[in-house]
This record gives structure tokens, sequence and C-alpha cells, in this order.
């Protein structure tokens, strides 16, 4: 299964996505599409997010399927109307994993495991 995020930029700057656009979009997919789920992000900047997941026998073939799901979920749903999709890629989760090793998390800023919650004693990876 992929998860791909599809981007869609709004017409105008103060447009928004209906908050049920995820199951419009999914409501399109073909029966036999394999298309699992679909997930909305509507605050994602700098441009909302479809999150679609489906199975597919490589990542070329889920971005291309979610692209054509997402333009005719452009062509056919009035709540799109004047929408654009600008990517259908598979999301990099790189950076947030780069993040959490920079931020302050925890006591003294470690981003390790803490102590075992069920006996207190310390966490000793071997």
């Amino acid at each position: 299964m992929y998860l791909i995020h599809a981007a869609l930029r709004a017409p105008s700057a103060g447009d928004r996505l209906p908050p049920h656009i995820a199951e419009l979009v999914r409501a399109l997919a073909d029966p036999d599409s394999t298309v699992e789920h679909v997930s909305a992000h509507l605050r994602a900047e700098p441009d909302p997010v479809l999150g679609v997941y489906l199975l597919a026998g490589s990542l070329s073939e889920a971005e291309r399927r979610t692209e054509a799901l997402c333009r005719r979920a452009l062509d056919v749903l009035p709540a799109l109307r004047g929408w654009t999709a600008t990517r259908a890629c598979a999301p990099l989760v790189a950076p947030y994993y780069e993040r959490l090793l920079t931020a302050a998390s925890g006591l003294d800023g470690r981003n390790r495991p803490g102590p075992i919650p069920s006996s207190r004693m310390p966490f000793s990876p071997r």
C-alpha cells in the first residue's frame, strides 16, 4: 500500500476546501481501483493536501493513479471548481525525523526513550 499526497491550489487566497472533500474524492474512485482511503489535510502549507492510500504495483503507478483521480475530481466536483493539482507524490518523512533530532523533547532535550513506565528502570538497549 502506498500513501500519495496530492496538493491542491486554491483559485484565490481565501478559498478553503470543504471539510467533506475526502469523502467526495473517495466516492469518485472506481470500485476496482484499489483506493483504500482518502484523507484531507485542510490546513497544510502552502496548499491543502489529499492523502490517498492505494494498492499499486509500484510507487510511480500509485502516483499516476492518484494524479488521475485528482484530475477527475477537479473536473467533476463543483467544490473543486477553479482548484488545480500541483503535485502527487509520496510524502518525505526525513524532514520530520530531522526536526525531531534537533527539537527539545523530554528532560534535557534528550530524544531517546526514557525509563520504562512500568518499572521506572532506565531503558538500556542491547
